[in-house]
């Protein structure tokens, strides 16, 4: 029987530096491969508005796990980070570790939301195109970017091999949702791509994004500046609970052809790992899995 007959809970990770996390719905497991070759195991509780009412509620619920997800993916980035050198000073905690993270949301923004936003805008000033195609050019300015820019990190070797971690995070749960054991040799066979990844909510955050502002329509500077950041978190709500609609409808045909967008985008993403990057993705899941499960 496959575990997904069991109704088990969806697990879901992200891609580390030289490590992997895996989350539950009421634990986490991080596995880092140290530079010595060890590898380590850190594991932490969720909070408990994974199990509250709050993450019950359409919608509502997409705000509040994504950002607890979020906060939870920038510590565990910096402590992988912090595990690939041995120099005290070198490494990020405390007050800087917040502001990493506010300083990536905020060029995040700037980059993806506002800069496409104020071009289509600029476009529309000088030859009077309309609303309509004016937030048209924007989203495809957006969309461009962010191809753009995870095609061109994904070119830098560090973040190359970041993206193979991704791969075998993917492989894992692909391979446990098959029922299948998880060893290195056997998760190998499994498919990069995972319809519930964060590069396919990313785009639908694009996509969503056009349908909202046109809906919006034509406003001044200022309302354009105020509407793309106040907008962002209602946005990925609704991209949020698209790829939940989604994964749990791929036997269907047609809703499949609206997961093939996102699943594309992952090509960008994901890399193949080789058995030692597996051997961190699996150590990572089995951990967290135990804590899920600790009669299993």
């Amino acid at each position: 029987m496959k575990t997904e007959e069991l109704k088990l809970p969806s697990y879901g990770g992200q891609a580390l530096i030289e490590g992997v996390l895996m989350r539950g719905s009421k634990y986490l497991a991080a596995a880092f491969r140290k530079p010595d070759g060890a590898i380590v195991i850190e594991t932490e509780e969720l909070s408990k508005i994974y199990q509250s009412k709050l993450a019950k509620i359409p919608f509502l619920r997409g705000l509040v796990i994504l950002w607890d997800a979020l906060g939870l993916g920038t510590k565990y980035l910096t402590i992988s980070a912090n595990y690939q050198t041995e120099e005290e000073e070198e490494k990020i905690e405390g007050p800087m570790l917040y502001l990493t993270l506010i300083g990536s949301l905020a060029v995040a923004v700037l980059l993806f939301f506002l800069a496409p936003a104020l071009i289509g805008k600029g476009i529309d000033s000088l030859l009077s195109i309309g609303a309509t195609f004016q937030n048209l050019i924007e989203g495809l300015i957006r969309l461009i970017f962010v191809i753009l820019y995870i095609w061109g990190i994904g070119k830098m070797p560090d973040i190359a091999r970041v993206f193979a971690y991704h791969g075998a995070e993917h492989k894992t749960i692909n391979a446990f949702e098959d029922g299948s054991n998880l060893t290195p040799q056997q998760v190998q066979g499994f498919g990069l791509q995972h319809p519930r990844c964060g590069t396919a909510f990313i785009l639908y955050v694009v996509i969503i994004s056009v349908i909202i502002f046109t809906l919006i329509g034509s406003t001044n500077w200022l309302v354009l500046i105020l509407s793309r950041i106040l907008l962002i978190p209602f946005i990925a709500m609704l991209a949020y609970e698209f790829i939940r609609w989604t994964a749990d409808h791929l036997q269907n045909p047609i809703i499949s052809l609206f997961a093939k967008p996102g699943m594309m985008l992952q090509k960008l993403t994901t890399n193949e790992p080789d058995e030692k990057i597996l051997e961190v993705s699996i150590a990572a899941f089995n951990a967290m899995y135990q804590l899920e499960n600790p009669t299993n």
